[in-house]
This record gives C-alpha cells, structure tokens and sequence, in this order.
C-alpha cells in the first residue's frame, strides 16, 4: 500500500522527535492518504509533539495566491492560533527571528518533477539556514507526480542561478524532493543535519494517478497531472509577450497570443509528428496577467502518450515556431522576475542563454541539442547516488 512520506512519518517515526521545537513548511497538498492537511494531524495532542510555527513557500501555506510573484503575508494560523511565516515575501529564508523558537524543521511540500519551481529551493533556502545555526531538517518524501524516470532539458549554468533555478539540475530531474534534498545536501554542499523520511509502496514508473485517485493542486496553476506533464517546456512561456494560459482553466495547456493565427500554428506544429502530442487551434480570453480580457489565438497542448511525449522538446518547438511566424510581434519579456533585476526572464527559466539563442537563430539548434542531450547523461550518471527507490 502506498504512504507519502507524511504517513510513514506519523505512523512510524514522529516519537523521534519529542522534545524538539518543530517548524513546519507546508502548503495546501501538504495531505496524508485520507486527504487531512498536516497542519491539523502534526499538532494533534496524542503525537506529543511541539509545534511552534508553520512556514509557507510561495502562493501561500494556503495556496490562495492565485497569480505568480504575488506574495504572501505572515498571519496567524485560525485553527491552531499558531504563527504562519510567509517564506515568499520580504523574505525567502528564515531568519534568526524565526529560529528563536524551532530546533528543527518538518519540510512536507508537493513538488512537481521540475528545476522550475520554488518549492525545492524554499526546502534548500531552508537546509542552509539550518546548516548555519545548527538545526535539524527533517523531509517528508512525496511522489514525483510525473515520474522518476524521466529526465528532460539542460542543466542549469551556475550564472542564470536564481529563485527557480539555485543548483546544476536538468530541467525535468526524474527526482522526488527527499532525492532533491539529500543531493542538495551532499553534492551541492549544503550538510546540514538531514533526516529523510520515505514513501512505502512508491515506484520511479508510477505517474501521480498510478497510485492517488484524484489531484490535489500543489500551487493553484498546476490544476491538474496535464498541467504538471506539460510545464517543463510550457514554462518557458512565461519570458515571453506570450500567454502561458495563467487567467483561463487551462494554465500551461493553453499558449496563445492576440497576434496568433490559431490554425495556421497548429497546422506547422502537428506537420512535425511530435511523438506523444497534439496541437488543437483554439481561442481563449485569461481573466488576469498577460492580455487580460483579450481574446488570444493558440495552441491546445494535448497529450496522447505521456510516455513517448517530451514536454521540454514539445514546447520548445512551440516557442521556435512561434518565434518563427509571428517574429514581428513576437518578445522576450524583460526583467524583474522573481528577484532578479538583470537577466532576461527566459534566460532564468531556461538556466541558459543558449535556448533562446537558438529560437533567435535556428542555426544555433543543433548544438543546442547536443547540449542537452551530454547534459541529460551526466546528469543521469550524477543523481544514482541519491535515489531512494
């Protein structure tokens, strides 16, 4: 029977950590196996333990911030009148402050299978501050909802480093956050006092509906598995003038643009036979973010083999063809994003400036491509130490 991290943790080790001040990260799909949020079952008085505060990442403990780069406040949690501190605000780590009541953190965050998402780097951000004043870290493994075999994209370049991107990982790294934290820890040099609590019963094969018959939202656009499959290529979108779909139903499945002839796109893309993958024209008008209350042309992403389909390839052929036919309208978007002043958004994302070097001039394709695939195997080689299943 399968147990996240979180139902091995309360069945089977909480008695470990009696008499610690415990911190806990969480956010909305921070669930045991009966749906029940953490925040309700770790302060349970029968566990004996001692809660002191809750910490959330970005979008907040309760997932209520709808948009992206909106952050989140600090408040007092109304069921257990504990302090919830908002680790996506003027702050992104922890601070002494913050330290003064907790001897260990319980990190307990649904990621989604990509280098692109902060909720591992709050985790690191995390270890680092434990590393620094002597606490605990203690991480309560979960699924990779997209699988641990698959690996996909480049490996980040140590100077595009940023809040969606801090360490030398491919883009879609086939890892799951316990994986994530203890390669954090021991090859990128962090070596704090770690204690990772695995899943029971989880395979790398298994997709998040292998084993869960339903889908919790770890962030409020990742709505559904399609949009977690589809986000390490449709990301890139989001350093781009084009809509990545935040504001309709369909984030990350939804690209379009008003400049965009829906048809004409779709046609180019499925001339090229993407295995796994089919592009439907559509039209669609997002309520917030980039042309809010504009109708938008695009494309569809539909996924017909999650096992032939590769989603960084996928999309970054979408972006290519994009860039392609509607050149003249067609941008990069600029700086800030996500604490960055500098560098183009795309760069960030991509942890390259080779993508989009590439899409500028498709000469430059081919040794992109090489890239990526002598990066996938080194990186491939790198993460089998670390693997716990």
């Amino acid at each position: 029977m399968f147990q996240t991290g979180l139902d091995v943790f309360l069945s089977r080790h909480y008695r470990r950590y009696r008499g610690l001040r415990l911190g806990v990260v969480c956010h909305p799909a921070s669930l045991n196996k009966s749906l029940v949020h953490i925040g309700e079952l770790i302060t349970q008085t029968k566990l004996g333990l001692d809660i002191t505060c809750f910490f959330g990442p970005q979008h907040g403990i309760r997932g209520e911030k709808q948009d992206n780069m909106v952050e989140s406040k600090d408040f007092s949690d109304s069921k257990t009148s504990l302090p919830v501190v908002s680790l996506y605000s003027t702050v992104r780590e922890p601070n002494e402050k913050h330290l003064k009541n907790i001897d260990a953190f319980v990190i307990d965050l649904q990621d989604i299978g990509t280098r692109i998402y902060t909720f591992i780097y709050t985790m690191a951000n995390c270890m680092r501050v434990a590393k620094k004043h002597g606490k605990k870290v203690i991480v309560l493994d979960r699924p990779n909802p997209i699988n641990g075999v698959s690996i996909e994209g480049n490996v980040l370049e140590s100077k595009f480093a940023s809040f969606v991107g801090q360490y030398a990982i491919c883009t879609r790294h086939g890892m799951t956050i316990g994986e994530l934290a203890q390669m954090f820890n021991q090859h990128f040099g962090i070596h704090c006092d770690l204690d990772v609590i695995p899943m029971l019963g989880w395979k790398r094969t298994y997709f998040d509906d292998d084993i869960r018959g339903l889908w919790v939202p770890p962030s409020p656009n990742i709505p559904n598995l399609d949009s977690a499959l589809l986000f390490p290529g449709t990301v890139l979108f989001e350093g781009t003038n084009v809509s990545e779909g935040r504001g309709t139903t369909r984030p990350f499945e939804w690209i379009g643009a008003p400049f965009i002839d829906p048809d004409s796109l779709c046609h180019e893309l499925n001339k090229r036979k993407l295995p796994g993958v089919f592009f439907r024209p559509i039209y669609f008008q997002p309520t917030y973010q980039k042309y809010k209350d504009v109708v938008c042309g695009g494309a569809h992403i539909h996924i017909l083999d999650r096992k032939k389909f590769n989603a960084f390839w996928s999309g970054l052929v979408l972006l290519s063809q994009i860039k392609r036919m509607y050149g003249d309208s067609f941008q990069w978007k600029q700086p800030p994003y996500e604490y960055e002043y500098e560098k183009l958004p795309v760069d960030l994302i991509a942890g390259t400036d080779m993508l989009r070097k590439a899409v500028e001039n498709p000469a430059q394709m081919r040794e992109f491509k090489s890239v990526v695939s002598s990066d996938r195997a080194a990186f491939s080689k790198m993460r089998k130490e670390f693997l716990l299943y």
